[in-house]
């Protein structure tokens, strides 16, 4: 390498020419494969000015200040270089620049398990992070992906829909809610590191992106690292064991480019019990360069997997049996079998054009299809008791209600002993109603979604001279999705009833009047059926400007969005307006950022964005109750988000650091719950659907960043969120049911009924640690070995609440008028918010490297949670008791029944990986 730089510094020499105004350019290179590497970070030290070199491994810097400098070179599994040159004439050629690998591969770091970790479905999912695992070198955003996760922390308090994820420009958020499924790619980590990512509302080259920002993940087989990689992990996290192996040829000298990877993660249980593990992921991506300025490249992503889900739980509930227990599974044939299974099965093809038209203009064209299933397991009981042993009747608790203690040890000691899904009881109940006549009481079955998704879209690139570029994109978005319930085992059984147990009279109770009292089998469709068709077209432009001293960029967007329901059954409890083809919902939707970077100097940057944007619901927010009928919500409208933050950078030799001050405000959001409630009308348990809209929400808050080089081996950081994410307004609350009885729900006309106002004013947001703190150290021997360690504080976490609690059902009897015993101080008391305790966590990490004849090996290793902290990561309110009577009568309880249910984090963990490449 030395030799390289030496050679590198002759020439400079030799270029040297006396000109007010200098250009450099130059072309980097693989040290080992002699091509071109695309994303080169190249940047003139203690200056703003960098850039990445392109396809061709191109740079060249025009314009800029003559004298002395560093030249520093980066790129992720390469070592840097830093390149002295001095600037004093009109061009400097530096040639070709030799990049070389590096044996300290540690970028992979938590990459892995991070991603495989959040595919939870839950509220206190921190799916929002994955994005950001090889996000950049921005220490706050590090620290939020590295260290913050695992209490399922949330950027700015917003949802992972807010952030955009693409693969080759495609989008692959999902159209039903936003969020992107990370299970569609999960394993192929290999071939999934070449990325671009944009911070917040920073400019994208490939979309409009979100408040979250945008990643692009690049498949193409010729930018992929030539060679192969073998590695095996172990964890107690998810899975147990994963296996991986990636081959890539890089280009070939026939124009073709291929790389296959695939992988194998297996876990009989994770940190909760029963969680078991099974996937499998295929990759491959083929290239055929067409021409100097075209290729196309095909990629295929096949990712199926299981695992089994955990349950939330009462306070109650983890006092008896600790928090990794789960309410899901039981033992059958002396093996743990968990009901509650997710199973993703969604193969992706791609086919991307790419086309340099010039050495300033390229064109990426797109095409890509999506299809397979999605299926969540569970039991169906229309004609037995809940199998749940943490039901809420089987609870100590509720035998304490009524004062009953001989009833209350009894079902402690059953619980505290068992506590599980009795598969054996639920095989003799059906095979005992078989015996005489009956169909099963008990059946398992999936919810399932079967999509079919085509998108296109056409991107274009060009710079209009050495200041501005115009990025812009349009693109077209087709789904269809079939929505079914689909019987997957009979339990014992020989068939089972297809009714609705709930419905008031025969007619109610049948999920299809045209095929009333259906005897279903396994694999045939039961309970509900229906399509959903969404179709979106967008386009979005962008112009960017670079100056010494100011950096600026101004892009707009806009989108039209249909979504229709069509329904195939004829729903006992909604036959007018169930079967058949739903009035076409559409939306008309715009979008404009801006932002300005001034360069005080080159050390210290303010960065200023804004945006508003509108943005049309989702199908899950369009549709009241899509599995029965075409209701729409009401006075549904499009949500509108205000959103602008200001940046302040410090960047020296030794200290980098970055403070940002943010403040987004959304209006007009729609959420929809389902649930039991108790005390909506009457003295009965009705299933409804919660509509809550026109929801105003505020976000405000800092992120802090900091890092010290203290020596070339000792790095210290820190990181800070603190956070206040509220309600801003007191949105409308409404709610169907089935049921139109009014002697079932009293004041329920034609299933829905009114409730006004919600009292959600600066109510907290349940959006994880509102205040999350890092401090830890990162130390690199030369001898490529490293470890580091991190302390982390969380505060601020709060219960989602219950709407429903908070409007005039709360405090009216069913006459209208107030309860006789209503206490305005006992009310406040029992409507406070929980806020959860503050909590710290320790964690560790290290790794070492080696180079033996060509050999890469790597070891890395994590800790988290090291000293088995207990604390709650999230949790809601039930919204079983929905008035003040109710609720007091159970908070007076020394053990509420139906108390709050909470997710609990995982203890201590660990995660450890070996990797062989060459």
């Amino acid at each position: 390498m030395k030799k390289n730089v030496m050679v590198i510094c002759l020439l400079l020499v030799s270029f040297l020419e006396v000109n007010g105004q200098s250009v450099m350019k130059g072309i980097i290179l693989g040290n080992n494969s002699k091509k071109p590497l695309k994303g080169v970070l190249v940047k003139i030290r203690n200056t703003s000015q960098n850039q990445t070199t392109d396809l061709n491994g191109n740079f060249i810097f025009k314009n800029f200040q003559n004298g002395k400098a560093i030249l520093e070179l980066t790129l992720v599994g390469y070592e840097t270089q830093n390149i002295p040159i001095e600037l004093s004439g009109k061009t400097l050629d530096l040639g070709s620049i030799f990049l070389f690998k590096t044996v300290i591969e540690n970028q992979d770091l938590s990459l892995i398990t991070l991603t495989d970790d959040e595919l939870n479905d839950d509220a206190s999912s921190a799916d929002n992070i994955s994005g950001l695992l090889q996000a950049s070198k921005d220490i706050f955003l590090r620290t939020a992906a590295y260290e913050f996760s695992s209490s399922f922390f949330k950027i700015k308090g917003l949802d992972s829909g807010n952030g955009k994820v693409l693969i080759n420009g495609i989008e692959m958020n999902k159209i039903y809610d936003g969020r992107a499924q990370w299970g569609n790619w999960g394993g192929l980590n290999d071939v999934l590191r070449n990325q671009e990512f944009r911070n917040g509302l920073t400019p994208s080259d490939v979309t409009f992106g979100g408040l979250l920002g945008a990643t692009n993940m690049n498949t193409r087989a010729s930018e992929q690292r030539p060679g192969i990689r073998i590695s095996y992990s172990s964890s107690n996290r998810s899975y147990q064991h994963r296996m991986m192996a990636t081959y890539s040829t890089g280009m070939l000298k026939n124009n073709w480019a291929f790389t296959f990877s695939g992988s194998r993660r297996t876990g009989t249980e994770g940190f909760n019990d029963a969680t078991s593990y099974n996937a499998y992921a295929f990759f491959t991506s083929i290239e055929k360069k067409l021409n100097d300025k075209s290729s196309i490249n095909f990629t295929g992503i096949f990712t199926p997997n299981k695992r089994g889900k955990s349950s939330p739980n009462t306070q109650e509930v983890f006092d008896l049996k600790g928090i990794k227990y789960n309410d899901y599974w039981g033992f059958l044939n002396g093996k743990k079998v968990n009901s509650r299974i997710k199973e993703v099965s969604e193969p992706i093809l791609m086919l991307n054009h790419y086309w340099n038209i010039s050495e300033k203009t390229a064109i990426n064209t797109n095409v890509s299809y999506q299809f397979g299933k999605i299926g969540n397991s569970r039991i169906d009981y229309n004609g037995g008791a809940n199998p749940s042993a943490a039901y809420y009747q089987n609870l100590p608790s509720y035998f304490l209600r009524y004062d009953d203690f001989e009833g209350a040890y009894d079902a402690e000691n059953n619980f505290v002993n068992d506590g599980q899904i009795n598969w054996n009881r639920v095989f003799d109940a059906n095979r005992t109603n078989n015996n005489v006549g009956l169909q099963n009481a008990y059946v398992l079955y999936e919810d399932r979604n079967d999509d079919k998704q085509f998108t296109i879209n056409t991107i274009l690139n060009t710079e209009v001279n050495d200041h501005i570029s115009i990025n812009g994109k349009v693109e077209y978005k087709k789904l269809h999705s079939h929505n079914f319930a689909s019987v997957i085992d009979l339990l014992g059984g020989d068939t089972y009833l297809d009714i609705d147990p709930f419905g008031s009279t025969e007619e109610e109770k049948q999920n299809d009047l045209l095929n009333p009292n259906r005897i279903v089998g396994e694999g045939d469709e039961f309970k509900y059926n229906f399509n959903l068709n969404s179709t979106i077209i967008s386009a979005f432009t962008q112009a960017q400007f670079r100056y010494n001293k100011l950096d600026f960029y101004a892009a707009i967007k806009v989108s039209n969005t249909a979504h229709q329901r069509e329904g195939l059954y004829k729903n006992g409890s909604f036959s007018e307006n169930s079967l058949g083809m739903s009035e076409a919902q559409k939306f008309m939707n715009y979008g404009f950022k801006t932002g300005v970077t001034y360069k005080i100097t080159g050390r210290h940057l303010v960065d200023i964005n804004a945006a508003y944007i509108t943005t049309a619901p989702t199908t899950r927010n369009t549709f009241s109750n899509s599995r029965e009928n075409n209701n729409v919500v009401l006075d549904l409208q499009s949500e509108k988000t205000l959103s602008t933050d200001v940046s302040y950078v410090y960047r020296s030799p030794i200290i980098t650091s970055k403070v940002t001050a943010y403040y987004t405000s959304v209006k007009d959001a729609t959420e929809i719950s389902f649930y039991f409630a108790d005390g909506v009308g009457g003295d009965n348990t009705a299933f409804v659907q919660e509509i809550l809209s026109g929801i105003s929400k505020k976000h405000m808050g800092l992120e802090l960043g900091l890092e010290a080089q203290v020596t070339a081996s000792l790095n210290l950081k820190g990181a800070a969120a603190i956070g206040q994410f509220t309600y801003g307004n007191n949105p409308n609350l409404y709610l169907t049911t089935e049921a139109d009885n009014e002697s079932l729900v009293a004041g329920f006309v034609n299933g829905f009924k009114d409730f006004g106002t919600t009292n959600l004013k600066n109510y907290k947001l349940a959006a994880g640690p509102q205040n999350a703190y890092s401090v830890g150290f990162e130390y690199r021997d030369p001898s490529y070995w490293w470890g580091g360690a991190t302390l982390n504080f969380f505060s601020n976490t709060f219960i989602d609440i219950s709407p429903l609690n908070r409007s005039q059902n709360f405090y009216l009897d069913d006459d209208g008028l107030p309860f006789l015993e209503y206490d305005t101080e006992i009310a406040q008391g029992l409507l406070k918010q929980e806020k959860f305790d503050s909590y710290s966590v320790v964690n560790l990490v290290g790794g070492k490297s080696f180079l033996i004849n060509g050999y890469y090996i790597s070891f890395f290793a994590t800790v988290n949670n090291l000293l088995n902290k207990t604390y709650k990561s999230g949790g809601f309110e039930q919204g079983r008791n929905a008035n003040y009577r109710q609720l007091l009568e159970d908070k007076s309880l020394d053990k509420p029944v139906f108390g709050n249910k909470y997710w609990y984090g995982r203890g201590a963990t660990y995660f450890m990986n070996v990797s062989v490449s060459f």
